[in-house]
């Protein structure tokens, strides 16, 4: 009867109703996108490895480091392999294609990133051509890319036209692996430094280091900085994940801005939902104290608020978090080359339904005391 009874009440007024369930369906819908692009920002730390720490110079991931730290950091107590890589910055046609490329060791690289996935003939044929290229799924359905398709990347940071043979298309084995990189051989690279920018032969961009456990990745992160202490090229060595943070630190401020905002769409809502609580309480104000005269307590009429109150809002969350997963397919056909993981996770849904509850409890406070505390015959007087 009490459940019947909430239906009843929460859709006697069906257009005042219907408008509530609206903005709250829209207002969640708004606030499960903007944190999953909060999580869409934060990706690539979610995606870091506990057992992988990355080593650059100390000044600035603009300043090289010699190859022959390879060597070197193999010996560090706790190492268990090594790889170098070098951010290669080429555009693919024009500036709007923008997507991350590297030259890296090849077989090193591939061998310390299980999470990127290639059948083994792929794999062999990338690592036997000189001018080959790994490239992710995602990457290869944006451009319509096939294996042996040549392209050419015009180089920002090494100028020229540089050719490359899709040898290998790769797929991330977690939702949090990015499948829109470019990957080929740093040896290409480098043969061209040799002969047009000598100073920077044989150096690369940083390293990447597999630890024999997670445990010990602060003590030989420790071990390879004060290996090169004083050195002409100091090194920073820190975890994946630090080292991806670096990089989501820069944009910090907007990332606090979209957060903001997120909650902010929440606390309108449930002015709304107060807003129409409020109006439902005070138009049967009368009907309360009847309640009241046949012994009705206070408790069994904020029972009935907070229930009505509650029963609009998990309707509107519900609505609104349906609503997110074509919204979420819409976001990524469309802005997919600006966010390259971008899906709802499980805690952005759990989010959304600690949302609507938090709404639905906190709008129904005034209107519920309201109700409890008005005198019988205040109520009375209110009827007709």
């Amino acid at each position: 009867m009490l459940l019947k009874l909430l239906f009843r009440n929460a859709f006697r007024r069906k257009l005042r109703t219907l408008l509530t369930l609206t903005g709250l369906c829209v207002a969640v819908l708004a606030f499960g996108l903007l944190r999953t692009v909060v999580d869409a920002w934060y990706a690539g730390v979610a995606g870091s490895s506990a057992t992988r720490l990355v080593t650059r110079n100390a000044i600035s991931l603009t300043f090289p480091l010699p190859l022959s730290y390879k060597d070197k950091i193999r010996t560090v107590e706790g190492v268990k392999d090594v790889a170098h890589a070098t951010w290669f910055g080429g555009i693919y046609i024009d500036m709007k294609n923008f997507f991350a490329n590297f030259a890296v060791d090849p077989e090193g690289f591939l061998g310390m990133y299980p999470e990127y996935v290639l059948p083994e003939n792929e794999r062999q044929a990338f690592l036997k051509d000189r001018k080959g290229c790994v490239v992710g799924e995602k990457l290869a359905r944006r451009f319509g890319w096939q294996i042996g398709d040549t392209i050419t990347l015009t180089g920002t940071i090494f100028p020229g036209n540089w050719e490359l043979v899709v040898r290998a298309i790769y797929k991330g084995r977690y939702k949090t692996t990015d499948a829109t990189q470019l990957f080929f051989h740093w040896d290409y690279l480098n043969e061209y430094l040799k002969k047009h920018q000598g100073r920077w032969a044989d150096h690369v961009g940083f390293f990447f280091i597999s630890v024999t456990n997670a445990d010990l990745a602060p003590a030989t992160a420790e071990a390879v900085d004060r290996l090169f202490m004083n050195s002409f090229a100091e090194t920073l060595t820190e975890t994946e994940k630090a080292f991806q943070l670096g990089f989501v630190a820069m944009t910090e401020a907007i990332l606090m801005v979209i957060q903001l905002v997120s909650f902010i769409v929440i606390v309108i809502i449930m002015a709304v939902v107060a807003n129409t609580m409020a109006m439902s309480v005070r138009e049967r104000l009368g009907e309360y104290a009847v309640f009241k005269t046949l012994g009705f307590g206070g408790s069994y009429l904020i029972l009935m608020i907070v229930g009505e109150s509650l029963l609009i809002s998990v309707l509107g969350t519900g609505l609104g978090i349906l609503c997110t997963f074509p919204a979420v397919s819409v976001f990524t056909r469309n802005l997919g080359e600006y966010f390259p993981i971008f899906h709802l996770s499980a805690g952005t849904i759990r989010l959304q339904v600690a949302a609507g509850i938090s709404v639905g409890l906190v709008a129904s406070i005034f209107p519920s005391w309201r109700a409890a505390t008005i005198p019988i015959a205040e109520g009375m007087g209110r009827m007709g």
